[in-house]
C-alpha cells in the first residue's frame, strides 16, 4: 500500500533536497505536492488529502505548528505529521509533543534517518488504514444487519428502530431496492462483481436474499435522478452479463429507509414481468408494470391430459403442439410465472413418472441429466422453460419409441403367425389390435415396416395364396374355396385373385 506524503519547507533548497535524497516510493510513500509556508499548506492539505505531511516549523506567515493547530481545529481529515527542526529549536519539538507528535527530523536532514523514521511512520499508518477498514466493515455489516430486519417488516409497521438506522435513513432523501435473480450456479461470481462495484459508492449496501437472488439497497436524491450510482453499477453488471440468467427489477421509491419493504415488494412483483421477456439485458422498473396484473387461475389438466395422451402414442408432433399452444395461452393470459412454473414441473414429473414405470432403471439413467429439483430455484424465463419441455418430450419420446421397437421385433413374429391362423376369420386391424394391447395406428405402422405391406394386403395375400392352393387340389367348387378362405361375396375374391394371379381362378386351375 502507498501513502500520499505533503512536504512543506520555506527553504527551496531543503524541498528540493528531500525529494532527491529520499526513496519515497520505496519507503511506501508518494509526494503529492509541497508548499513553502503553512498557508500553503493548510490549502493543500484540503485539496491533496495527504496522510503524511512534513514541514519544517520555522516558516514566514505561518509556522509549521501554527498550520498544525489550525488543522485540528478544523475538524478535517486525521492527518499523521511529522515535523523538521535545528538543534536550536528544542522548544518547538516540546511544543509539538504536546499536539500528538512524536516523530522529529533534524535539520540538515539525513536520508539514512529520515528513511528509519519514515519506516515508524508508514508502519503507524498501516495499522491505523488497516483499523480503519475494519472499523468500516464492521459498521457497514451491522447496516446490512439492521437492513435486511428491515425487508421482513409488514406494512405499516410501527417497531421501535436504532438511532443509527435512522440516522442513515435521514442521510438521503429517497431510498428504493434493485432485486437481481440469477442461476444460483453463477450467484458466486455476480455477487463479487457487484460487491466490488459496491464498495466504490456511498448510500449503496448489498443485501444476500436467496440462494440465487440479491438486493442492492440505495439512497440518493431524487433532484439527481433515478439514482446515477446504482445506475452505473447495473449498467456495468449488466455489459459483463449480458445474454447470461441475470435478470433485475427496481421497485417504488420510498422517502425512509425504514419503510424499505414497500420498495422490496414492488421490485418482486417488478422481477415477475421478466419471466415473460425472452432477454435478460436491461433492468425492468416497478413504474413501467404497476398498471399490469397478473392472472392466477388456471387448470392444468388439459395440458397434462393432451402432453401426456401423445407421450403415450409416440405422437412428437401432437406433443409439440400442444405444449406450444398452452405456452401461447399463458402469454395471452399474463399468468403468474409461479403458477406456469407449478404447471409445467407438474406435467415434467408426470412424464418422469410414466418414463420409469414404462422403462426402469433404463429411464432414470437417461433422465439423471434433468435436475428437476432445482428448477424451482432457476432463473428460466418462459421461452426457456418451453424449450426444455419440447426437450424433455422429444427424449422421452425417442426413448419410449427405441423400447417399442425392441419389443415389437419380437411381437411382429407372434402377430403374424395369429393372422396365419386367423385370416379366414373377418379380421380387422381394430380387432387384432385389441387382441395385442397395442393402438391400431401404431400395429399398421408395424405391419407395414416388417411385411413391407399393409395390413389389408397381407391378408389378401394369405388367403389368395390357400386358394391357389385348393384349387390345384381340385376338390371344391370356386365359391365354396373363396367362402373357405374369408370371402363372403365371390366377386371380391375373383377381383383379388385376378389382381395377384394375372387370371381367373377357371383359368389357373386349366393352366395347371
Amino acid at each position: 500500500m502507498r501513502f500520499k506524503v505533503l512536504l512543506i519547507d520555506d527553504e527551496p533548497g531543503a524541498l528540493e533536497g528531500m525529494q532527491l535524497w529520499i526513496d519515497w516510493e520505496k519507503l511506501g510513500f508518494e509526494v503529492c505536492g509541497t508548499c513553502t509556508n503553512g498557508a500553503e499548506g493548510l490549502k493543500a492539505m484540503a485539496e491533496l488529502s495527504p496522510d503524511l505531511v512534513v514541514t519544517d516549523v520555522n516558516m514566514p506567515l505561518m509556522s509549521g505548528l501554527e498550520m498544525i493547530e489550525e488543522w485540528r481545529k478544523s475538524g478535517n481529515k486525521n492527518i499523521s505529521f511529522a515535523i523538521i527542526s535545528g538543534y536550536s529549536e528544542f522548544e518547538y519539538a516540546r511544543k509539538a509533543m504536546r499536539y500528538g507528535i512524536t516523530h522529529y527530523l533534524l535539520k540538515p536532514v539525513e536520508p539514512e534517518e529520515a528513511a528509519g523514521e519514515l519506516r515508524k511512520i508508514y508502519s503507524e499508518l498501516l495499522h491505523e488504514e488497516e483499523e480503519r477498514q475494519w472499523s468500516e466493515m464492521a459498521l457497514v455489516e451491522e447496516q446490512v444487519f439492521l437492513i435486511r430486519q428491515l425487508l421482513e417488516d409488514s406494512p405499516g409497521s410501527e417497531r421501535e428502530y436504532p438511532d443509527n438506522l435512522i440516522t442513515l435513513s435521514a442521510g438521503r432523501e429517497a431510498w428504493n431496492i434493485c432485486l437481481i435473480q440469477t442461476e444460483p450456479t453463477m450467484y458466486a461470481e455476480l455477487r463479487g462483481a457487484a460487491a466490488a462495484l459496491i464498495s466504490q459508492e456511498q448510500a449503496m449496501f448489498l443485501i444476500d436474499l436467496a440462494m440465487n437472488r440479491l438486493g442492492i439497497v440505495f439512497g440518493y436524491s431524487p433532484d439527481q435522478g433515478q439514482a446515477d450510482g446504482v445506475c452505473q453499477v447495473l449498467a456495468k453488471l449488466a455489459a459483463r452479463y449480458t445474454g447470461q440468467r441475470a435478470a433485475a427489477a427496481i421497485g417504488a421509491p420510498e422517502e425512509s429507509l425504514l419503510h424499505l419493504a414497500n420498495c422490496y415488494k414492488t421490485a418482486e412483483e417488478a422481477l415477475k414481468f421478466k419471466f415473460y421477456d425472452p432477454e435478460y439485458t436491461g433492468v425492468i422498473s416497478y413504474a413501467s408494470i404497476e398498471d399490469r396484473h397478473f392472472q392466477y387461475h388456471y387448470d392444468p389438466t388439459r395440458l397434462v391430459d393432451n402432453a401426456m395422451e401423445a407421450l403415450t402414442l409416440l405422437n412428437a408432433a401432437g406433443y409439440r403442439e400442444t405444449v406450444t399452444a398452452e405456452a401461447e395461452l399463458f402469454r395471452e393470459l399474463l399468468l403468474a410465472p409461479e403458477i406456469v412454473k407449478k404447471a409445467i414441473y407438474h406435467l415434467m414429473y408426470k412424464m418422469k413418472e410414466h418414463m420409469e414405470d414404462s422403462l426402469g432403471k433404463k429411464a432414470s439413467d437417461a433422465l439423471a441429466k434433468w435436475d428437476f429439483s432445482a428448477l424451482a430455484d432457476s432463473a428460466l424465463g418462459l421461452n426457456e422453460l418451453l424449450a426444455l419441455l419440447l426437450s424433455l418430450g422429444e427424449e422421452c419420446i425417442d426413448l419410449l419409441s427405441e423400447e417399442q421397437e425392441l419389443k415389437s421385433q419380437g411381437i411382429v413374429q407372434e402377430i403374424n403367425e395369429y393372422i396365419r391362423e386367423h385370416y379366414r376369420e373377418r379380421l380387422t386391424i381394430k380387432k387384432l389390435a385389441k387382441h395385442f394391447y397395442l393402438h391400431p395406428v401404431y400395429l399398421g405402422q408395424l405391419l407395414m415396416k416388417k411385411n413391407g405391406v399393409g395390413f389389408n394386403e397381407w391378408v389378401h395375400n394369405l388367403r389368395i395364396e390357400e386358394a391357389s392352393r385348393l384349387l390345384l387340389e381340385n376338390k371344391l367348387r370356386n365359391s365354396e374355396i373363396a367362402e373357405q378362405v374369408g370371402y363372403v361375396n365371390y366377386s371380391q375374391f375373383l377381383k383379388q385373385f385376378e389382381k395377384r394371379m394375372g387370371m381367373s381362378p377357371g383359368e389357373y386351375k386349366g393352366r395347371n
